[in-house]
């Protein structure tokens, strides 16, 4: 079966982007064929298409991708035809410990990925999406919502009574907020608009700072936690604010690496990080068996997802650039 497909150059870039025609097999017998209707983008897959981490070959990009079955293979039990499925990020890493370095794996940049119309993959490669959920709103579970469950739930146990510090009105922030909240915990939140900030508060969030007011917004909230400092951050901004996470943290307290929005390096202090005792986690994505867990908590606490701008597949581009702009609250999604 022939389906339209957005084909990234070798090397990536706006300008290598184009549509094409690729072929979707027959499902071997651990195999299905999926009929893709909905993608969502992250910083990953910008540095994929804008030629930041350009790949090597020509690839179809996006990592997550929700669809519908339309053909299993003989040996698949779990799934069934008319099934509602949501991509996974590592198809190789199921369950436990972290196997997988790198993107070499990875759908839509190790591997082709999910913007196209028509994928057959192995069946591990999805999981079942939320019942009541839109292909749209399944979409932006694979990278962002998978990211925030295991910072919280998985790599550090969050529970009723905690203290979560987030970053920003991206994704995994947005998700980390919902998170927090759906196990009572404090959320501290950090944003340069007020505007937004608004918002954050009106979704639970308990504290909001706006960082560009308040250059120390670690103190800042070091003192709303009456010196104690939060048991958590979601720290998604990288070198620029670490250290601010850290002043804000508590003795032995738990901060998530997941982003790089303000570089790739930069000085760590050492001094801060040993004094209080504190747990850098790097954090890259996780596994299907995270995935299955955080669906079934999705499904028990009614959550859903915040969308923030919907664009046709074939406007990918133009997506990414408003990506860029800074100026969504939530998840940019394609449809199909």
């Amino acid at each position: 079966m022939t389906n339209k497909a957005i084909i990234l150059q070798a090397g990536g870039g706006y300008d290598k982007v184009t549509i094409g025609m690729k072929e979707a097999a027959a499902p071997k017998p651990n195999e299905m064929t999926v009929r893709l209707h909905a993608n969502s983008l992250n910083y990953h897959d910008f540095a994929v298409v804008s030629g930041m981490w350009g790949p090597v070959e020509p690839r179809i990009p996006m990592a997550d991708g929700a669809g519908e079955v339309v053909a299993v293979g003989s040996e698949v039990s779990e799934f069934k035809v008319g099934d509602h499925v949501v991509s996974t990020f590592f198809p190789t890493w199921v369950a436990g410990e972290p196997l997988v370095q790198g993107f070499s794996t990875v759908p839509g940049d190790g591997v082709d990925g999910y913007a196209r119309e028509l994928v057959t993959a192995s069946a591990q490669s999805f999981t079942h999406a939320p019942k009541g959920w839109s292909h749209v709103e399944a979409s932006t579970l694979t990278t962002a919502a998978l990211t925030a469950w295991r910072a919280l739930m998985s790599d550090d146990h969050l529970k009723a009574g905690d203290t979560v510090l987030i970053q920003g009105t991206g994704g995994v922030s947005i998700f980390a907020l919902q998170f927090a909240k759906m196990v009572g915990a404090t959320v501290i939140a950090t944003s340069s608009s007020d505007e937004k900030l608004a918002r954050l508060s009106s979704m639970g969030a308990d504290h909001v700072i706006n960082y560009k007011k308040h250059s120390n917004w670690g103190e800042v909230a070091l003192n709303l936690t009456n010196g104690r400092g939060v048991d958590h951050v979601v720290e998604v901004g990288g070198p620029a604010t670490l250290e601010q996470s850290m002043i804000a943290s508590r003795v032995g307290g738990h901060i998530s690496a997941i982003g790089i929005l303000t570089g790739l390096g930069g000085e760590l202090n050492i001094v801060t990080a040993l004094i209080k005792q504190l747990r850098l986690q790097g954090v890259l994505v996780g596994n299907r068996t995270q995935q299955q867990d955080m669906v079934r908590a999705i499904e028990a606490n009614g959550i859903k997802p915040v969308v923030d701008k919907v664009f046709p597949l074939e406007d990918i581009v133009a997506a990414f650039k408003y990506q860029e702009t800074n100026r969504h609250f939530g998840k940019i999604c394609l449809e199909m």
